[in-house]
């Protein structure tokens, strides 16, 4: 099963990413890697640092002559933020005491780990926990997702994704005007979709709310706030019998949940309609079922490709909240940690609006759930065992 693991800081030296449990034989670039990192930095309503961080993984093991070796992979990317920003993030090996010229950050953000941060390790200094949970981590969470998404390419099984709302601004009838645009994208693969929406600065299918999308982030951003929004994210050719019934951790949508909501800023997610449902009747709700050209087909997919917490087979339907994040010009009140006083929040570098940038995430880091349900059906230990497995379920 593939597992990762980051380390680093947002102004740390560097991010390190650790991919485990990788098939033997899978071909892997950098260059392929650095194709999503450069989307994760695009989009707008973003902040100054993506302005002068050019994130390049570079892989240094688990990979010879192109191809994975079946070994761990590592991945290092260096921090450009840790040379224009030494002060606020001491020298790894400094001797204790060598900090005590930098500034303590003593005034929690609401709505960032902050203060849950002080509370839960004692801190003294807030840094420590602003720079450990910053969506800074994202990048390397791409980088080190992108492994797992090339493995399901492989095997013809693509992910992309696109906003439909921002703040107040979106689709009037998210579910059904949603299909309408994206239901004939599908039929050429899901990565049609990231494609198109790449086209639209904030990263939404329909011109005319990129631009109500675009004004509201400018308004938001002279007003010294922030926006969150609503996101998709599409897959395309998963087999049929992914995942489990059987047990609680072993459905497919738990495990999905799981991967959105231990990103960064996000509050909800759903699979399919999800919410909606609850406010229809059964009858437009479920997808009938039909037995045509030898195989069991559904006439819609209202729920999003999965039953039961296995897939159907249609394509998967992952939806998804992002909350405005904390970081805002304007402030607002909080309390220092130190003196106990009433104080203003304090402005960190940040997005207005992390959304248009935020949908990359959120395709990556659903890679490996997807990558290990396809390996514990079809798995083995190098990609030539997994494709006569494949290839046996398909005859």
């Amino acid at each position: 099963m593939i597992r990762y693991l980051t380390a680093g800081e947002s102004h740390g030296p560097q991010l390190t990413g650790i991919v485990e449990g990788v098939p033997a034989g899978l071909p892997i670039t950098e260059d392929e890697i650095a194709l999503h990192l450069a989307r994760r930095q695009k989009g707008y309503g973003r902040g100054g640092r993506m302005a002068f961080e050019k994130d390049r993984a570079e892989i240094s093991s688990g990979v010879r002559f192109g191809k994975t070796t079946g070994a761990p992979i590592a991945l290092q990317m260096p921090n450009r933020a840790h040379e224009k920003d030494d002060s606020n993030w001491p020298k790894v090996l400094a001797k204790e005491g060598d900090g005590d010229d930098v500034e303590k950050i003593t005034v929690p953000r609401p709505g960032h780990a902050d203060l849950t941060g002080v509370q839960k390790y004692r801190y003294d200094d807030i840094r420590p926990a602003i720079e450990r949970s910053s969506a800074r981590e994202t990048a390397m969470r791409v980088a080190c997702s992108s492994i797992a998404r090339k493995l399901l390419k492989h095997f013809g099984i693509e992910i992309g994704g696109h906003v439909t709302r921002i703040g107040s601004v979106g689709y009037e009838n998210s579910w059904e005007d949603v299909r309408n645009i994206v239901d004939p994208l599908i039929e050429q693969g899901a990565e049609t979709i990231f494609e198109e929406s790449d086209e639209s600065p904030v990263r939404c299918l329909d011109e005319e709310l990129t631009q109500q999308m675009r004004d509201l982030i400018i308004k938001r951003r002279k007003e010294g706030s922030s926006l969150g929004g609503h996101w998709e994210v599409v897959v395309t050719g998963l087999p049929e019998g992914l995942g489990s019934f059987v047990h609680w951790d072993r459905k497919l949508g738990g495990q999905i949940a799981q991967a959105v909501m231990g990103t960064q800023a996000m509050k909800g997610v759903e699979i399919g309609q999800g919410f909606e449902s609850g406010r229809r009747h059964g009858q437009v709700v479920h997808d009938e079922i039909i037995y045509e050209d030898d195989s069991y087909k559904r006439k819609s997919n209202r729920m999003g490709g999965l039953e039961g917490g296995v897939t159907t087979g249609m394509p998967l339907i992952i939806r998804g909240v992002m909350k405005p994040i904390p970081t805002m010009l304007t402030p607002i009140d909080t309390v220092d940690i130190q003196s106990k006083e009433k104080k203003d929040t304090r402005y960190e570098r940040s997005d207005v609006c992390a959304l248009p940038r935020a949908i990359v995430v959120m395709e990556s880091v659903i890679a490996p759930v997807l990558a290990n349900a396809f390996l514990r059906k079809f798995g083995g230990d190098s990609i030539e065992e997994i494709e006569e497995q494949y290839q046996k379920h398909n005859q």
